[in-house]
């Protein structure tokens, strides 16, 4: 049925031959093979179109097609591989810290993640926040730092949530604060609309894309592109100069057909 999640073609996408067990390992090389072969991408927000979070859609363009997607799409294509695994899986959504001050209110429930519970503990396990891409899961564990291949994250509280924060150059910075309930795709379905038509989010003015190997992370803002080592230390770079240097970046770094011809996908950028 069109509906049914399609694991081979997905293991395939992103090239995974490894075990399939319900395991934390199995998780851990699932996650980093999916950041690494499904980059984020805001490129349908971005030029106005409508994003589908249903499965079929999310299998179409994802895993059919040679896009990436934002957390909504990313999250419910990695649950449902998850799932059809035999992991257990409950999907959450939060609220983006990233660029707040601590003052500033609490803002929508416009990011998806996931919920994960292994060998008895829980693991939060994200595949789409597109600033900062978690590569590995980590442990539901107020306190200490927890290393991924590519970063260091911890998991804390504030006004009430939990919260997890990424180490960067300049220090702690918070992604996002969530809660524990259990979300429905009727929740994805909103806040995804939200997400992808609002003027005061990112994905609907701003170029954004990132891709994370096993050693280096790619990230594209506007018409910046930096290559960064662990814990985002800049190692290069450059301004994008041209329409057709974007193209070639999306195309050779980021592995991405993009839905609209690069020049207007340019004329929506800016320096």
């Amino acid at each position: 049925m069109a509906d049914e999640f399609q694991l081979e073609s997905y293991l395939a996408r992103i090239a995974y031959r490894g075990p399939l067990a319900p395991d934390l390992a199995t998780l851990a090389a699932l996650q980093a093979a999916h950041v690494d072969a499904l980059p984020f991408e805001a490129l349908d927000p971005l030029m106005g179109r409508l994003v589908h979070v249903d499965l079929p859609s999310v299998q179409q363009k994802l895993v059919l097609g040679r896009r990436g997607g934002y957390c909504f799409e990313q999250n419910v294509l990695f649950q449902a591989a998850l799932e059809a695994i035999g992991f257990k899986v409950n999907g959450l959504t939060g609220r983006v810290r990233w660029r707040s001050a601590p003052s500033d209110p609490l803002g929508p429930r416009q990011h998806m993640m996931l919920l994960v519970e292994v060998d008895g503990h829980p693991h939060l396990v994200d595949v789409g926040f597109g600033i900062c891409m978690m590569d590995a899961p980590i442990r539901l564990e107020i306190g200490p730092e927890q290393q991924t291949p590519m970063g260091t994250f911890r998991i804390g509280t504030w006004d009430g949530l939990y919260t997890v924060s990424a180490k960067q150059p300049a220090g702690w910075r918070m992604m996002y604060a969530f809660d524990l309930a259990p979300q429905i795709h009727a929740d994805y379905v909103l806040g995804s609309w939200y997400t992808s038509t609002s003027p005061n989010v990112p994905a609907t003015h701003t170029l954004m894309m990132e891709r994370v190997e096993p050693r280096v992370r790619h990230k594209l803002v506007s018409r910046r592109y930096q290559r960064q080592a662990r814990d985002g230390e800049v190692i290069e770079e450059r301004i994008i100069e041209s329409a057709g240097e974007l193209g070639r970046l999306i195309d050779d770094i980021f592995r991405v057909t993009p839905p609209v011809p690069v020049e207007d996908i340019w004329a929506r950028t800016s320096s």
